[in-house]
């Protein structure tokens, strides 16, 4: 990886843990159940996956900058796997089994909405 690519990485990856530290630090939905903020920057994350993907970027810097730093960086899963594992611990199988559902099910549909946002238009 040269000098540029490095330099692109930080700039995306630091703009993707700020947004993520906020998101944490300030939002907490419950609608019948619970939504984790993890949860929420991991839906979010989906879906600007999927825009990126339906817009198909061939540029190196763009993908650097948004898939590697941005998305890797503002997207969760070491959180996820935590939250599982405490749940484990705690022996919580049914709230485990459903928020591991939760996530995987509705980061797939919010992935398929900003694709298909994207597509539509």
């Amino acid at each position: 990886m040269d000098f540029g690519s490095l330099i692109i990485l930080l700039i995306g990856s630091t703009f993707g843990l700020i947004l993520r530290i906020f998101i944490h630090n300030n939002f907490k939905k419950s609608i019948g159940v619970d939504i984790r903020n993890i949860s929420i920057v991991n839906f979010l994350s989906s879906f600007f996956l999927g825009i990126l993907v339906a817009l198909n970027f061939t540029n190196k810097e763009i993908l650097v900058l948004f898939y590697s730093g941005f998305l890797g960086c503002f997207s969760t899963f070491s959180a996820f796997i935590y939250q599982l594992f405490k749940l484990l611990k705690k022996r919580k199988f049914m709230r485990l089994f459903l928020h591991y559902i939760e996530v995987i099910v509705f980061s797939f549909v919010f992935f398929y909405l900003g694709y298909f946002v994207i597509q539509f238009f």
